[in-house]
């Protein structure tokens, strides 16, 4: 069932069993696990079904520190999200993303690696990704043209990923979810304030309004956060009606541990002949899987360096393409034209014969950093609510990985006699600790609820629940206590299914 928000009477009361707080990814993939059950969920999307600039300048905000893409172009702000424009890249976190490391401050998850698998399996269904597999062996056993470097899979492997088509949730679930009876959408409701009880122990309400001038309120007994990692600390610490440093920030964690993929170029290797590489070859919208140079957790215990994936560019294309920090601007259309420029560079130099020379381009986790962090500015607004600054703050940890992912890389090249590998300048002199102009992100927002068994290290315990507060919950990327290597959308569609189990056991026996 859907209601356009600014069409219902002046101050309404919206009342259900479940209130989900946005309708991307993770909202949407909690909605449907409530499909055709007694409970009446109440879904709630700030904005409608298409892309509207009023309706992103809400998500406009300050960047500090490290060079950042504009806020208001990094998520999407309408029914399915910022699945809208991302690009389906899909594989699981390794079992070492969940340990304490010694040499990475603030790491380790409550929960462990196995805790996922089947929320994993469950996952694929929703981003139409194919069979739960990521061993190399099995694709290339299912092609046999997919031939990669020949290495030491003790020391470098193959890391897999799958392509979601890319699931576009608007346009996919649009149907399932209004048609839903008991699934009652609500869009152009953006929710500005939760209001706790008397003590912050437990969560009567949220408020929601629009630009036609609505408000209203919306009433249930849980209530899930599914907006995206800078807007969820943003609410929260933006609602302290109750707790004036913002609901679930008692030890100041709200906003804290902003954690990005480090995305960028790295080095290049140059191979003794000319290969296609088709292991690690993607084409948009027709590649089912491939690989990414990957570092074991053996090596990585021994070099004390984050974990990180190494993908391929063919040189003679990757020198032409500008880096995606210079091609995500504040001006939508500004940003698809070159988006566009950049993917007919790659169409236009393929060769089938192969390559004598790539670009290795990296992805590496980042350090949990308490300095990296979103908090309120001074500036609201249209709808009177804090915007976001966010200051995102390297460590020289991920400059030491990076040098390191390529020293054992190159050691591994050199053995196998294939190739060799050259580092990029900026990484040359293991003193310099600073970062070049193209540095970049992957659009990948994690951490700023990040999940603790302890409530002083994080905000949510081990089931998404804000510590102190009986019926409080964040769903998305926002609960991750470290970032991994992989892209964090099919482990954030993963812990949501998850929650939901944890949620529709929890209401069963509150009955």
């Amino acid at each position: 069932m859907h209601t356009d928000a600014r069409n219902i009477e002046n101050n309404s009361l919206i009342e259900g069993d479940i209130c989900i707080v946005g309708s991307g990814a993770a909202g949407i993939s909690m909605a449907l696990e409530w499909l055709n059950t007694p409970y009446k969920v109440i879904l709630l999307e700030g904005g409608g079904f298409e892309y509207e600039a009023q309706m992103q300048d809400l998500y406009k905000g300050k960047t500090t520190g490290q060079r950042y893409y504009p806020l208001e172009s990094a998520r999407l702000h309408y029914f399915g999200g910022t699945t809208g424009h991302w690009s389906g890249f899909c594989s699981t976190f390794d079992p070492i993303d969940f340990e304490e490391r010694d040499w990475v401050p603030h790491s380790g998850w409550p929960i462990k690696r196995e805790d996922l698998d089947e929320y994993y399996a469950r996952a694929h269904k929703n981003l139409d990704l194919g069979p739960y597999e990521y061993s190399a062996k099995y694709w290339q056993d299912k092609n046999p043209d997919l031939k990669g470097l020949t290495l030491d899979e003790k020391t470098v492997y193959n890391k897999m990923w799958q392509f979601s088509p890319p699931t576009r949730f608007g346009t996919k679930y649009r149907d399932t979810i209004v048609k839903a009876p008991n699934i009652h959408l609500y869009t152009y409701a953006n929710v500005t304030d939760i209001t706790a009880n008397e003590n912050a122990s437990a969560i009567k309400e949220v408020t929601v309004k629009n630009l036609a001038g609505k408000q209203h309120t919306v009433r249930a007994k849980q209530f899930i956060i599914a907006c995206c990692s800078i807007q969820n600390a943003r609410l929260l610490l933006a609602s302290n009606k109750q707790a004036p440093k913002g609901l679930g920030n008692q030890n100041d964690n709200v906003g804290r541990y902003f954690m990005e993929h480090l995305e960028i170029k790295s080095a290049e290797i140059w191979l003794t002949k000319p290969d296609a590489l088709k292991l690690y070859h993607w084409e948009w919208e027709i590649t089912k899987a491939r690989a990414e140079l990957a570092i074991s957790e053996e090596m990585q215990r021994k070099h004390k360096i984050l974990n990180g994936t190494a993908s391929f560019t063919p040189l003679d294309i990757a020198r032409k393409q500008p880096a995606f920090i210079d091609i995500w601007t504040a001006d939508t259309a500004q940003t698809k034209k070159n988006m566009a420029k950049f993917d007919q560079l790659g169409q236009d130099g393929k060769k089938k014969e192969g390559y004598k020379a790539f670009q290795l381009f990296t992805r590496v986790e980042q350090a949990p950093n308490p300095n990296s962090r979103v908090t309120l500015d001074t500036d609201k607004d249209a709808l009177g609510v804090p915007r976001a600054i966010l200051h995102w703050e390297l460590t020289p940890l991920e400059k030491h990985s990076l040098r390191g992912i390529y020293k054992i890389i190159g050691e591994q090249v050199g053995i196998s006699a294939e190739g060799r590998v050259r580092l990029l300048d900026y990484l040359q002199d293991e003193s310099d600790n600073t970062w070049p102009a193209f540095t970049g992100g992957g659009w990948h927002h994690m951490g700023t609820t990040r999940m603790a068994a302890n409530p002083k290290n994080g905000v949510v315990d081990a089931n998404c629940k804000v510590h102190g507060i009986s019926n409080l919950y964040m769903a998305g990327a926002s609960c991750y206590a470290t970032a991994a290597a992989p892209n964090p959308t099919l482990t954030l569609v993963a812990l949501t299914i998850r929650l939901a189990d944890h949620l529709k056991q929890k209401v069963k026996s509150a009955v």
